[in-house]
């Protein structure tokens, strides 16, 4: 029998390749395939012509295509039949396949309006989306392997699990946290009221320090008052009179651990506050702490990633970033850091690149979208009417390009020409001198089905750019020696960007594991609607 062949130096270098590294390089593979769909602006489709871009193969089914059988190509989730191009059909599965993926979409499409998890005190000041978030923070379905995503969403019947930041401070013996971007407190008052940690809220801006403090006062008043008794109604854990310190500072995220915090901006008038991780050997008692950061935005999440991994202060952290867009890329001035690519796996693969605009759909809300073709909304108009606006602009002006015009949040229920009365105003042009109720007008307005399709396909491709971003972090902590997973986190329908990286300088593996079989509050793992019984008081966030 003949010898096996020996493999060639390509395939034995992808065979050495972990999971996670080979994921990112098929995305990127996938990404400079369909880089024209991937960068191009919707509103740019009548000036750049970007319907006759597509593959020729594709725009008849995609013409006579509803919005119901985009949204099944959009989800994988079937529906009406379309006569979809096999090209067509192989690119959206290799999209989805590539994509993590993002939960369990059980329950309402919205929000409860009140939390059934939050004690009521934390509540308030609250908007219902926040609550989501904060209380799902630590109750997240670990993978069955800690060290990549979960393969198959956590079903809806599952027990409930346990804190996450609760489990981690058991596993490393770190009873403080430090929240950066901690903005009005909301997450740093569930930490120290209501799970009993120490926490100290990092936020640059002085004036949100200030009203973090004053509903911290808030909050210790009532306790005193109700002696920390739970709701009358909704018995539940009495909270812990410890609020959480205060601390205003920007993140400087080329300085060395223990010259954490730049001065906030604008300068307060207190003392520099001291550093939360600037004590011997870790933080300022000497000890090490947790990190968490609930969508830090832009280069703060890399930012915090750099500090994690040089800092001994730091025992574990989790993370949910946000606008992608305002991460730093090449070219950058010497000694300004990069806030993608951070990993040398992936700054080594070609084509890694990502522009503005890719970065910027990866914060696009998938699920909201597909639940707007379902349900034939009145939003899908959106996009053709800023792409006819934008055509018109340029028509009167070439120099006026791409500009950040906002004709206002109910800017799908008017007609066209309400809508380019107020964008030609904010344009800076006279509307008088515009016709609107050309030919030309009325036959790209015809056209929406087309600019519905287009946006379409870019959605489809959002979740991969967001997957690589994350994976390039994550592949960054594993070349430093750390352990890391991406969990879903939060409901994508209430929040898109739901996925927490969690890592620390101890295996993962008993932490997560636990956290299914923990049935500590002993209720489904979704919240429930309290209505308007609870309902939030003015100021929330």
């Amino acid at each position: 029998m003949a010898a096996a062949p020996h493999p060639t130096p390509h395939l034995q270098q992808h065979l050495e390749q972990s999971p996670e590294q080979r994921r990112a390089a098929d995305i990127i593979r996938l990404l400079i395939l369909y880089r024209p769909l991937l960068d191009a602006f919707v509103i740019d489709f009548f000036t750049d012509g970007l319907w006759a871009q597509l593959p020729p193969a594709w725009q008849p089914a995609l013409t006579s295509a509803t919005p119901v059988q985009l949204a099944g190509l959009l989800g994988g989730s079937g529906g009406p039949g379309a006569p979809w191009p096999l090209s067509l059909l192989a690119f959206a599965a290799a999209a989805r396949a590539l994509a993590f993926p993002r939960g369990y979409l059980g329950g309402s499409p919205r929000p409860p309006c009140q939390s059934s998890h939050l004690h009521p005190l934390l509540r308030r000041h609250v908007k219902p989306k926040k609550q989501h978030e904060i209380q799902r923070l630590g109750k997240v379905g670990a993978p069955s392997n800690p060290l990549r995503p979960p393969k198959y969403p956590r079903l809806p019947n599952s027990s409930p699990p346990s804190q996450l930041l609760q489990r981690l401070s058991q596993a490393t013996g770190s009873k403080r946290v430090v929240d950066i971007g901690a903005g009005q407190g909301h997450l740093s008052r569930f930490l120290a009221f209501g799970l009993g940690l120490s926490v100290t809220a990092v936020e640059s801006d002085g004036r949100l320090v200030g009203l973090a403090e004053c509903f911290d006062q808030e909050l210790l008043w009532e306790l005193r008052k109700t002696r920390g008794l739970g709701h009358k109604r909704s018995p539940m854990r009495p909270l812990t009179p410890q609020a959480p310190q205060h601390v205003a500072g920007r993140l400087d995220p080329a300085a060395p651990w223990g010259e954490f915090l730049l001065p906030p901006n604008p300068p307060g008038p207190g003392p520099a506050a001291r550093n939360p991780l600037g004590g011997p050997g870790g933080s300022e008692d000497g000890g090490q702490v947790l990190v968490t950061g609930l969508h830090a935005c832009g280069d703060l999440s890399p930012a915090l990633l750099c500090h994690f991994a040089r800092s001994p202060a730091v025992a574990a952290m989790a993370l949910v970033g946000c606008c992608y867009m305002k991460l730093s890329t090449a070219p950058q001035p010497p000694g300004c850091p990069l806030g993608y690519p951070l990993s040398t796996s992936v700054a080594a693969l070609p084509g890694h690149q990502l522009s503005y605009r890719a970065r910027e759909a990866a914060c696009h809300a998938l699920e909201e979208y597909e639940g707007r073709l379902r349900g034939g909304s009145s939003h899908l108009r959106a996009h053709c009417y800023r792409a006819v606006l934008e055509s018109l602009i340029r028509t009167a002006d070439p120099a006026k390009r791409h500009l950040g015009l906002q004709p206002g949040r109910k800017a799908h229920a008017l007609s066209f020409p309400q809508y380019a009365h107020l964008g030609l105003l904010l344009a800076g042009l006279d509307p008088a001198g515009v016709p609107l109720d050309s030919g030309a007008v009325g036959a790209m307005l015809e056209q929406q089905h087309k600019v519905v399709a287009f946006c379409t396909l870019g959605q489809l491709l959002a979740p991969a750019v967001e997957t690589l971003i994350l994976l390039d972090r994550l592949l960054y902590l594993r070349e430093q020696g750390f352990h890391c997973a991406l969990v879903p986190l939060f409901n994508p329908r209430f929040s898109p960007r739901n996925l927490v990286l969690v890592a620390a300088r101890t295996p993962l593996a008993t932490v997560l594991a636990g956290l299914d079989k923990d049935n500590e509050d002993g209720d489904s793992s979704e919240d429930k609607d309290l209505g308007e019984a609870e309902s939030p008081r003015e100021g929330q966030s």
